[in-house]
């Protein structure tokens, strides 16, 4: 067996050329330390020593992974609700989607971040091996379910399609998964094993390193098995969707910004490090001359052009650098709100007509897809378990802004109520947009808050799909 069920296909690589940038954002300052000089680079002449303390000590502004947690997470600020038409049999499901203990929403959550920080996410709906068919009975009897997998971009590795029916349907897909086993060796331990998952129509197959007859290590066939289904039971999530398979990351530039920012701080941490030593300068003293210098000693000389002084930074470059940060900062943030500002955007016939109609902003048509991509979900999980129809699920997407400024406040509330930024944070940045009288002082607010009568506790929402009823049919695709 060849080694290149692992190696990823040119489709992927087509689609990843800036995960690796992002994976290593969402790691935080740990993994940018790690990448070392792929996003810090070292300067021209600079000292490996210098260079590698520079690095040591830098830290990630996590502007990136922030942003795509709070818009990401908007949509799950209510519960996730269905529609009567949704079976029985598939709402048992909802508290344990995954067979892991997670409920459908939170895993939704997490399927839309993870397509909101990398442009792609699959869900595949498994169903366990049998033998043979199983009476209703039976499957409940021996626990037997359909469950949802979250497949992350990072896992891809190829993937085919046909149309069937008028929709596309994988036909093929292929990706790495890691497995936790027991150690055979130890009864006490546990072993994790990497392995390949190779799903085509009708057909499973698994691979891992094993050691050939003549000692080496390669792919080779693990297990494999049949289904009764004739597609690829996948469901791919879009973030800035280009095509079937094919989307970017919709907050790719904010990445960029992000590295940028990481190297701009850098250099700023570098500056202000030599700004706060000064250097002591001295002339016209001779080579051998012993200068000592502190508090109760003095420097004699009789030359008369002998100068001994301290040299200090002037700070313009210190100015320089704060105010590159800055502008970096506010670009990040606009980046990250324009997601929310409600624009012309792709709308029916029937809403052309009528004149009044709003627009959607980027992230309530990327909430769309994704609703419509978890009706497709259930829409498998009846076929396995031989429902006619899975119904359909409503995922709240009333959050758009109908300004830049409305947005970016929004955004910087969100990430407050997240516990993302602090309150005096949010003060500050409400105040710099001008929604905040400039004469009121951030000491002078928290009294007045410490201060005002305590309002009731809000009770939060229950991570916790909900029931509600709805008339309308489910179609495919």
């Amino acid at each position: 067996m060849t080694d290149s069920v692992r190696v990823r296909s040119a489709k992927v690589e087509a689609i990843a050329e800036c995960w690796p940038m992002i994976t290593a954002l969402l790691g935080g300052t740990e993994e940018m330390r790690e990448a070392g000089k792929t996003y810090l680079p070292q300067w021209p002449n600079e000292d490996d020593n210098f260079y590698k303390r520079r690095l040591a000590v830098a830290t990630l502004l996590p502007a990136f992974s922030r942003t795509v947690e709070v818009l990401s997470g908007k949509p799950f600020s209510r519960p996730v609700t269905w529609a009567d038409d949704v079976p029985a049999r598939i709402v048992e499901l909802f508290d344990d989607i995954d067979m892991q203990g997670t409920n459908l929403h939170s895993f939704l959550a997490g399927v839309l971040e993870g397509a909101m920080g990398f442009g792609i996410n699959i869900v595949l709906v498994d169903y366990p091996p049998t033998n043979g068919e199983m009476t209703v009975a039976q499957t409940k009897a021996t626990g037997v379910r359909p469950y949802w997998v979250s497949i992350g971009a990072n896992s891809l590795l190829d993937w085919r399609s046909e149309r069937i029916n008028g929709r596309e349907l994988l036909t093929h897909l292929r990706f790495v998964e890691c497995v936790t086993e027991q150690d055979p060796q130890d009864e006490f331990a546990e072993v994790h094993v990497e392995q390949v998952r190779v799903l085509d129509s009708g057909r499973w197959r698994v691979y891992r390193e094993k050691q050939n007859q003549n000692g080496q290590i390669e792919w080779a066939l693990h297990d494999e098995g049949v289904t009764s289904l004739k597609y690829v039971p996948a469901v791919p999530v879009y973030g800035k969707k280009l095509g079937f398979m094919c989307s970017k990351p919709p907050l790719t530039e904010l990445a960029y910004l992000n590295v940028e920012h990481w190297q701009s701080k850098s250099d700023q941490q570098t500056i202000l490090h030599v700004a706060r030593v000064p250097i002591l300068f001295g002339k016209g003293f001779d080579p051998d001359d012993e200068i000592t210098v502190g508090a109760s000693t003095a420097v004699i000389s009789e030359k008369g052009e002998a100068d001994l002084k301290y040299v200090e930074h002037s700070g313009k470059a210190i100015e320089s650098g704060s105010k590159d940060l800055e502008r970096l900062e506010d670009l990040m943030r606009q980046i990250g709100a324009e997601l929310l500002v409600i624009k012309p955007g792709r709308i029916t016939v029937a809403q052309t007509r009528a004149e009044d109609e709003a627009g959607t902003c980027a992230l309530q048509r990327i909430v769309q897809d994704f609703e419509d991509a978890a009706d497709q979900m259930l829409q498998v999980t009846a076929q396995w378990l031989g429902e006619k129809s899975g119904g359909s699920l409503t995922i709240y997407n009333d959050f758009g802004a109908a300004s830049l400024a409305e947005a970016t406040a929004q955004l910087l509330l969100d990430a407050n109520i997240a516990d993302v930024i602090s309150n005096e944070t949010l003060f500050s940045e409400l105040q710099r947009r001008g929604l905040v009288k400039d004469n009121i002082t951030w000491d002078e607010e928290a009294k007045r808050i410490a201060s005002q009568p305590q309002r009731s506790a809000l009770r939060k929402h229950e991570n916790k799909p909900q029931r509600v009823s709805v008339n309308h049919e489910y179609e495919p695709g």
